[in-house]
């Protein structure tokens, strides 16, 4: 835990500027906007799911309880008649945006922390730029372009809509790097 006597500054900074800069993408340009879209007969599914008291959590459909069911033959027809998917079910109410920009935030203070943490075992007090720059901005980058990916392998997002995020997450490690090579203490 030295490294957080060092690296204080650094792992706050960083985590404050992806905070800001992914404010600015999500809220000032039009890169992420139609990522989602509405379903097609919204009111009458929604009055669906509404009668049907769906309680808050991750569902998938058609269901299957094992594998075994899951290459039934009646699980085949239901997978080919469709719709399949999945779908997370929030608790009724506006969006908690406030909750979810903390928890955003706590999430950036986490992968600076590791940075910090794997560059301090690499990296010496008096480090080059660049070797911080690259050293922490290829962890950085790993946490926050890599986390979105495995939405579209295994639970169908939309590959475009991922590939945003990769680029907004190169984008956050880069500022994460940036903000350590500055910050790096010397020697």
């Amino acid at each position: 835990m030295a490294f957080l006597a060092d690296l204080w500054l650094p792992i706050i900074l960083a985590s404050v500027l992806v905070f800001v800069v992914s404010s600015i993408i999500h809220m000032a340009t039009p890169m992420h906007k139609g990522d989602k879209q509405g379903i097609p007969g919204e009111v009458a599914v929604l009055e669906g799911m509404h009668s049907a008291n769906i309680p808050p959590g991750d569902y998938m459909f058609p269901f299957c309880n094992d594998m075994k069911e899951m290459g039934s033959d009646e699980m085949i027809a239901k997978y080919k008649k469709g719709p399949v998917g999945f779908m997370t079910i929030l608790p009724p109410g506006p969006p908690a945006i406030g909750k979810n920009l903390v928890l955003w935030f706590i999430y950036s203070l986490v992968i600076s922390l590791f940075v910090a943490y794997i560059a301090s075992l690499g990296l010496s007090a008096g480090a080059e730029y660049m070797k911080v720059f690259r050293m922490t901005g290829a962890v950085a980058v790993l946490a926050y372009a890599l986390a979105d990916i495995p939405t579209s392998i295994w639970w169908g997002s939309s590959w475009k809509t991922t590939f945003k995020f990769f680029i907004d997450g190169v984008i956050y490690g880069l500022v994460t790097a940036g903000t350590f090579a500055w910050l790096w203490p010397d020697a």
